[in-house]
């Protein structure tokens, strides 16, 4: 949830509106406003890298006119390195990372803290290689590195990524502490989202210029003193010192908070609470999940009258034990989701630290508020490797603290630790349009997505969010891709259940699942298709799906998107690619905003060519105009099935006992 412009005046620097997604964000901040970036290219964190180092081979400069650097050297590890060395020289230095590749850089990070190096590296927090390979969002990998004396800011999706980036850079090099800024891998570094992009102006005022804040080690002039070796007499000595820094850290953390908000009107804290001031109920938690934890909280205090908050901990370090006491003290109980699971501590870390936070409460120690009773304090592991957390989920949760229920439970899974979701409500803004594409690797769907979001900001002003379910599958394998638009902000981060329009690429995906499931009453349905007339498609759509298509009065438009793209497309692999975007021009013709703005098809196609523009713009005006066309196909070119004509016919080819039967039925 985007912080609120709580200002009583219009901030200087509200930011521009557009859509990016969390790596992308990233890019713009530190190409901004960083000297280089030395990084080895990790999944999800790679788009960050990659985009870093396409700045730099384009001749890219920072705000205060320096050309950038980007190295790539041979591992995570030597990146670190790379990274140690080059804020010891005095430039202002980041990385890109997640999973595997931040644990094996371990051993660097000590020295970089204990060094006063204050760079910030971004990760896209990853599931650790375990019992397993998985790509997907996991906290694991950042809990395995929190012992480092590094600051740790989380996001909750992809505006929180690039502010965040901002708040970590200013309080590092204030207090002289390396920041990792957090969001999750995929789920919010891949996600389009509408943000509001920071203006340079903010970026030059707000961190101002490193030459004027960093030091060089190795300026002969300024000499300063570093790696020595200190032996039973001076290292302890050294260490505790340190403390002198760490205490400061939540006072520089705080003002950058504090300044933030005041240039952009967007207001950040350690923690962040909702609907916590009348809560008997609680949940705790870290990253995107606790967006979505949003409209669970206020569909339970609507639909059962709970009273349910949560509570966001966007500082994890300094972690922020008597904020998280004073917003939780009047609760009976809180519930602490984790995206981890560490079977053989006492408890998963953040709620290990929760506890930590309440025993120093009622022991009276110094800056806590007074508390009369600790609440019961339950722990659940949710999203491992990016399983789905849905609002149904996180009601079970509350039904749990409510009955008081297992002390610790999983989510969405079949175990005997596991809450059963009773629920799954539509918590979608009102009015939302939802897509659910079923496709298949290669084809280009998970661009188009990301293009519908970018036109659909740009065109209608309207909030969106595009989602592709990645997986570590190869070209030619399912893939599903999910986008929701919407006339305010879009909280959830799960796959959409609750859908208007399914697309389907190829047939097969009716074997594979029923991709019709949540699909609402007078939908709309697109199938891939080589046939040409009503008669044809409806006979290849399997009896259990055309059940669904009658009883839900779904619409359902059919094209060959085969053809067309390999009528457009120069190279097998771009023919491939370029079905997904005669998608494109199938979705303008069945979402409903479209037809409410009221738009000329000059101007609609307008906007999709400044659309692919963006995308498509530097591989030349053939390309541009080709994948213009293929749009325009797909717009003017889909066929709807006359499901009325198809409904008698199939009536009339009942027996004449079962017609009996429908008509006395209908009567």
């Amino acid at each position: 949830m985007p912080p609120k412009n709580s200002g009583a005046t219009a901030p200087p620097y509200p930011g521009t509106p557009t859509t990016a997604d969390g790596s992308a964000v990233v890019v713009w901040v530190e190409t901004n406003t960083s000297d280089g970036a030395c990084a080895y290219p990790i999944t999800p964190s790679t788009n960050m890298g990659t985009g870093y180092q396409l700045a730099v081979a384009n001749g890219n400069k920072n705000l205060w006119g320096r050309e950038l650097f980007f190295l790539e050297p041979e591992s995570e590890h030597s990146a670190a390195s790379a990274c140690e060395g080059f804020a010891l020289a005095g430039g202002r230095v980041t990385n890109f990372t997640s999973g595997q590749g931040l644990v094996l850089m371990k051993e660097v990070l000590y020295p970089i803290s204990g060094k006063r190096l204050p760079m910030v590296f971004h990760i896209g927090a990853r599931a650790l290689t375990s019992h397993s390979l998985n790509v997907h969002a996991g906290h694991d990998d950042v809990m395995a590195v929190a012992d480092c004396g590094w600051g740790m800011l989380f996001a909750r999706n992809a505006q929180e990524a690039q502010d965040l980036g901002l708040i970590a850079r200013r309080a590092a090099e204030n207090s002289r502490t390396p920041f990792m800024s957090v969001q999750d891998g995929f789920l919010t570094t891949h996600t389009i989202e509408n943000v509001r992009l920071a203006e340079p102006e903010l970026m030059k005022e707000y961190v101002g210029d490193p030459r004027d804040k960093l030091a060089c080690f190795f300026d002969p002039d300024r000499p300063l003193m570093t790696g020595v070796v200190q032996n039973q007499d001076s290292y302890m000595k050294g260490k505790i010192a340190q403390r002198y820094f760490y205490d400061e850290v939540p006072r520089h953390l705080g003002e950058a908070f504090d300044e933030f908000h005041r240039l952009t009107g967007r207001r950040y804290g350690f923690v962040d609470g909702y609907r916590l001031e009348d809560a008997e109920y609680a949940i705790v938690g870290l990253g995107s999940v606790m967006e979505t934890a949003i409209p669970a909280v206020d569909w339970m205090r609507k639909q059962f009258g709970w009273k349910v908050g949560l509570l966001h901990v966007t500082s994890f370090r300094p972690f922020p034990g008597r904020a998280i006491v004073a917003a939780l003290k009047n609760c009976k109980a809180v519930s602490v989701i984790e995206r981890m699971d560490n079977p053989l501590a006492k408890d998963n870390p953040l709620t290990v630290e929760v506890k930590a936070a309440f025993a120093d409460a009622a022991a009276g120690m110094s800056g806590y508020d007074a508390i009369t009773r600790v609440p019961k304090i339950y722990s659940g592991v949710y999203g491992l490797g990016s399983r789905d957390t849905r609002v149904g989920d996180l009601v079970a949760v509350a039904e749990n603290m409510i009955a008081g229920g297992r002390e610790f439970f999983a989510l969405n899974i079949v175990h005997p630790t596991a809450l059963a979701r009773r629920h799954d409500p539509d918590v979608r803004p009102r009015g939302a349009f939802s897509m659910r594409g079923h496709s298949v690797g290669g084809y280009g769907s998970v661009t188009t997505n990301k293009v519908i979001a970018s036109l659909v900001e740009e065109i209608f002003g309207l909030f969106v969010q595009a989602y592709p379910k990645y997986g570590s599958d190869k070209k030619g394998l399912p893939t599903t891709y999910y986008l929701t638009v919407a006339h305010e902000h879009i909280r959830e981060h799960a796959e959409l259940e609750h859908v208007d329009f399914v697309p389907i690429h190829d047939i097969n995906a009716f074997g594979a699942a029923n991709p019709m499931h949540g699909i609402a009453a007078g939908g709309c349905l697109f199938i891939q298709s080589r046939f040409e007339t009503d008669a044809e498609v409806w006979r290849h759509i399997p009896s259990l799906a055309r059940d669904t298509i009658l009883k839900k009065r779904l619409r359902v438009f059919y094209l060959d998107a085969v053809r067309i793209a390999r009528e457009l497309a120069a190279t097998p692999d771009l023919q491939t690619r370029m079905q997904g975007i005669v998608l494109l021009g199938i979705f303008l013709k069945v979402a409903p905003f479209v037809r409410a703005k009221n738009l000329s098809e000059a101007q609609l196609f307008e906007g999709v060519e400044r659309a692919l523009r963006k995308y498509f713009g530097r591989r030349g005006e053939k390309v541009v105009e080709a994948n213009l066309t293929a749009v325009k196909q797909g717009y003017f070119g889909a066929h709807e099935l006359d499901l009325a004509r198809i409904s008698a016919a199939v009536a009339d080819s009942r027996p004449t006992t079962q017609r009996r039967d429908a008509e006395a039925r209908r009567k």
